[in-house]
């Protein structure tokens, strides 16, 4: 597939995303917070739908987050646009060359990237950023679709335990051994990964399909909650940012 081609793929995705409400928890919810607005922005018109994945179509490097915002990419209609979160993650973005400016306030600022692309397990914004297990399954055709258009997509950096829990599912998911390997493989063995850590580093089998294989690093999520409390700092988060950089065959300050 071609970059023009992943292009038009991720388009009709996100048209089609945009009107899903399989999920009516979910639902209620966004169409709540749009509603209800926070006093801030409530001369506003909040996006109040799933949030498609934003970024490069051509890119090696993918980026997956958690679910959008209430107040962020739930009232921007951008994933990671409008919030702390966003703050963060996209100035380290800027610092390293992969987007044309270090914030992003809105889906018309543009804020552009290059060699990565942003997507989400969940693409809705869930009560206290806690989608459910069912809801993570509802979803998860829709990232499957997206990846599947990433022709180019061959290292994923997860941002938090749920991220990082999803693209291993999906590796996962491709593990169809014959039937005399599997007779010699214990169950334990069966694509054994490391668990979930700020920094990890693994190979896994192709998430998109196949039978080539991809690079998977964690890093703590960018939330407030791990920002502000230094859990998690810039110096933390560009480390891991430039070996999964280097691994996608991108220039790394």
């Amino acid at each position: 597939m071609s970059a023009g081609g992943a292009g038009r793929a991720l388009a009709q995705i996100a048209t089609e995303l945009v009107e899903c409400r399989r999920c009516p928890r979910l639902v209620a919810w966004r169409e709540d917070i749009a509603r209800e607005k926070r006093r801030a922005y409530r001369d506003q018109t909040y996006w109040g739908r799933p949030v498609p994945g934003f970024g490069d179509p051509d890119a090696p490097l993918v980026i997956i987050g958690l679910a959008p915002a209430a107040h962020g990419a739930n009232r921007t209609g951008r994933m990671f646009t409008g919030d702390r979160s966003g703050d963060f993650l996209y100035a380290a973005l800027f610092r390293a060359g992969l987007a044309s400016q270090p914030t992003s306030t809105s889906r018309d600022d543009g804020l552009s990237l290059q060699g990565v692309f942003i997507t989400a397990p969940c693409h809705c914004a869930p009560p206290d950023n806690k989608p459910s297990n069912d809801e993570l399954a509802a979803c998860r055709t829709w990232i499957e679709r997206e990846l599947a258009a990433l022709h180019r997509a061959r290292v994923y950096l997860a941002l938090g335990k749920i991220g990082y829990d999803a693209v291993t599912a999906l590796a996962r998911a491709q593990r169809a051994p014959a039937a005399a390997d599997r007779a010699r493989r214990r169950p334990e063995e069966d694509l054994r990964l490391p668990p979930f850590a700020h920094g990890v580093e693994t190979t896994i089998l192709d998430p998109r399909g196949g039978a080539g294989e991809a690079r998977l690093f964690g890093s703590y999520h960018v939330s407030q909650q791990n920002t502000q409390t230094g859990r998690l700092t810039g110096d933390m988060f560009d480390e891991v940012l430039r070996r999964a950089m280097r691994a996608a065959g991108l220039r790394a300050p």
